[in-house]
């Protein structure tokens, strides 16, 4: 979509808050975003100079645009959420998280059962997280069934079956873990009391909980029961310990979000806090794939809805390390300079970086795990040939043509045993006419090494001509021509048979089937013949459709260029209504068009 195509559309755009989608000409679906103003935030894309060459590919694929309007912020989030996971978005920041994340789980049913899941399904159960850590869910699970007496067996516990005296208490109740609601000895208002102090403690709030074991200390010191007195007594000494071994930040900062980020390259790598009563009771960290060359502002502009529903917070403030734009403008934004939101925003920096270094080290850990293998396969290679030096630099070429019409050659270009991409390189023939595979193979070959030699650029150890004799033999006529024989080595590599032939050798080669050395061959050959085909596949078509709209009187070449952006094939074109092909190309054009067509 051009700037002057979205201006005969930015005013319908309304002013509100809401989701934009971006679609191309197919219908699919280019990018999703969320806005406080529609208008301004989808005319930034159009209205300003786009440095980022992909933000520049995203506005050239836009075809056409939808907008939703919506009331809050959490339908905004909803609706970015749901279609980003449906659709995935090409251009969307990918966020690199494919955990399932733990629960604890409050099963809907009589005395509800506590404990652990990775499975959130609508059944009216109560579920708490999601959390980052099994090991601490498990921990928590342990802690609540250590202190807060709350069953855990599978008994149907339904007021019938409790009052036919159909169960008999555990050696958990006689334990002290459990009250017995099976035998009716726990009424289900106080089994409740226990799950309220659950929630109370799994969001960090411990303070109700400590002063309800003083309550339950109080009164058993009074009915002089000491024994279970003292159990008492030490559930609170474990919960104060619990409560020290937890990060408390300050109890009046309450319920706060903190992030922190760090981008390198297309990643951004950000560290997630969640802040409940003071005391931090997530934190996790997520790497994510930019596609749109964002700054580290877009970044968190983006995700920060997309965590806080995947954890499934609620914080009315963040604490960042710079000024973002929302859409609600009821979440506060905060960036401190001091003091212990500051303390909080280092703590989350801290994490971030210790998460890079991670990422870099595992990065380059299996950088050296490659070259290594990559280097052993490149000695295995060289004994096979029995090259003079080891192939560290191979380039393979292949021909292709249509029944004599778009001649074409490819070259790619392989650098320690791994495709080299930005070396690949087409080659239109400039010399040969018709079907003549050995001169177009002696044409790029000279062209491809002359021009090495002149910009002074390195030489490949190993040159692969996709063909038999007469291929490497035509090949071989421009490497002597240059003067550079004994300066490398060329190889014909046989289709079909996959036989290696040597200049001058009247015996191939013929490698064992599962020779690692083979593979890279084929995977060489392989990767020429993707490359070159899809090549010769757009010269072709261009080529065909150049061919039946310039030979039209009236039409050039910007004017066919300018019908094919629009309607992508000559079938379309055709097809396409006078008052369309007037709306681009003007009456005169049109007219010699539909005659054309018409004969």
């Amino acid at each position: 979509m051009t700037q002057e195509q979205f201006q005969q559309i930015s005013k319908s755009i309304p002013l509100q808050p809401g989701i934009y989608k971006y679609y191309d000409a197919d219908k699919k679906l280019l990018y999703v975003g969320k806005a406080k103003s529609l208008r301004k935030r989808v005319s930034s894309y159009f209205n300003k100079t786009v440095a980022s060459y992909k933000t520049a590919e995203l506005v050239r694929r836009i075809h056409s645009i939808d907008f939703t309007i919506v009331t809050s912020e959490q339908d905004a989030l909803f609706l970015e959420n749901s279609l980003i996971k449906q659709f995935q978005p090409v251009f969307n920041i990918n966020l690199k998280d494919d955990k399932s994340y733990p629960f604890i789980v409050i099963k809907k049913e009589p005395f509800p059962r506590v404990f652990l899941t990775r499975r959130k399904i609508e059944d009216g159960s109560t579920y708490l997280g999601p959390f980052t850590s099994v090991a601490k869910v498990r921990e928590l699970i342990q802690f609540i069934r250590q202190n807060i007496p709350l069953r855990n067996c599978k008994l149907n516990l339904t007021d019938s079956n409790i009052q036919k005296k159909k169960f008999k208490v555990c050696l958990e109740y006689h334990l002290g873990n459990c009250k017995g609601p099976c035998e009716g000895l726990q009424t289900q208002e106080d089994y409740n009391e226990g799950l309220a102090q659950v929630k109370n403690l799994l969001s960090g709030n411990l303070k109700p909980v400590l002063q309800h074991l003083k309550n339950e200390l109080k009164e058993q010191v009074a009915q002089l029961k000491f024994e279970k007195a003292e159990i008492i007594k030490k559930k609170m000494e474990h919960l104060e310990n619990y409560q020290a071994r937890s990060a408390v930040v300050n109890p009046k900062l309450g319920n706060v979000d903190v992030y922190s980020i760090i981008r390198h390259e297309d990643k951004a790598f950000i560290n997630y806090l969640m802040v409940q009563n003071g005391a931090i009771i997530q934190t996790e960290n997520l790497q994510m794939d930019c596609k749109l060359d964002e700054t580290e502002q877009e970044v968190l502009e983006s995700v920060i809805g997309r965590i806080s529903s995947l954890f499934e917070s609620h914080a009315a403030e963040l604490i960042l390390p710079f000024e973002i734009e929302t859409i609600d403008d009821a979440v506060k934004i905060t960036v401190p300079k001091a003091g212990p939101k500051k303390e909080l925003l280092d703590l989350s920096q801290k994490n971030t970086e210790h998460f890079f270094r991670e990422y870099k080290q595992k990065k380059l850990l299996h950088l050296n795990e490659a070259k290594v293998k990559g280097l052993q396969l490149l000695q295995q290679l060289q004994n096979d040939l029995q090259l003079q030096e080891l192939p560290v630099h191979i380039e393979c070429f292949d021909n292709s043509n249509f029944q004599g019409s778009y001649p074409v050659s490819a070259m790619v270009c392989f650098k320690n045993g791994e495709p080299d991409k930005k070396e690949y390189r087409h080659f239109n023939i400039k010399t040969v006419t018709g079907i003549n595979d050995f001169a177009s193979m002696s044409e790029v070959v000279h062209r491809r090494y002359d021009r090495l030699l002149k910009e002074n650029k390195p030489l490949p150890q190993l040159i692969i001509i996709d063909g038999g004799k007469g291929q490497l033999s035509a090949a071989m006529e421009s490497i002597r021509a240059l003067h550079i024989e004994n300066r490398l080595t060329v190889i014909g590599l046989a289709k079909n048979v996959e036989e290696v032939f040597f200049t001058g050798d009247q015996q191939s080669l013929k490698l064992p089937y599962n020779s690692p050395s083979l593979h890279l061959l084929r995977r060489i050959r392989d990767e020429v013949h993707r490359f070159g085909i899809t090549f010769h596949r757009n010269q072709r078509s261009r080529g065909t459709f150049k061919n039946e709209l310039e030979d039209i009187n009236g039409i050039g070449k910007a004017t066919a260029e300018l019908l094919l952006q629009k309607f992508r094939s000559v079938s379309n074109i055709k097809k396409a209504s006078r008052e369309e092909l007037i709306e681009l190309i003007g009456e005169r054009r049109t007219d010699f068009l539909i005659e054309a067509f018409q004969k």
